[in-house]
């Protein structure tokens, strides 16, 4: 169940929806017009996010309004965006020791050596 709710939100549309409705409630147009897809596409975002749990739908007239079941999935978001920071000043830290993460690098991307090649006939 936890892979179905991460990978409802592994993707660009999908996260930004999410963070839109963070705000408040908002009609499928407002998110159509947000992502920049067409209506079906929206719609089988929106699907998608809703048999994860993440949002629900209501129906006003002819339009259709889409709320954060658990508005606490944006922690989650703060999580990753921690995780990332964290990974992000790891490797400025590598790369600030005198070059010892460059020299790492580098050092395993040098092709072998072949011993001296003797065409054939000579």
């Amino acid at each position: 169940m936890r892979a179905k709710v991460i990978k409802a939100v592994a993707h660009p549309s999908r996260l930004m929806m999410v963070d839109a409705l963070a705000q408040g409630e908002k009609c499928v147009c407002e998110l159509q017009e947000l992502v920049g897809s067409d209506m079906s596409t929206v719609s089988r975002h929106l699907g998608l996010m809703k048999d994860a749990g993440i949002v629900t739908d209501r129906k006003r007239g002819q339009q259709v309004f889409y709320s954060l079941r658990v508005p606490c999935v944006v922690d989650f978001f703060g999580c990753v965006e921690r995780v990332l920071k964290s990974a992000v000043t790891e490797q400025a830290k590598l790369v600030g020791r005198g070059g010892r993460y460059d020299s790492l690098v580098r050092s395993r991307r040098r092709p072998r050596r072949l011993g001296r090649v003797v065409k054939p006939g000579s």
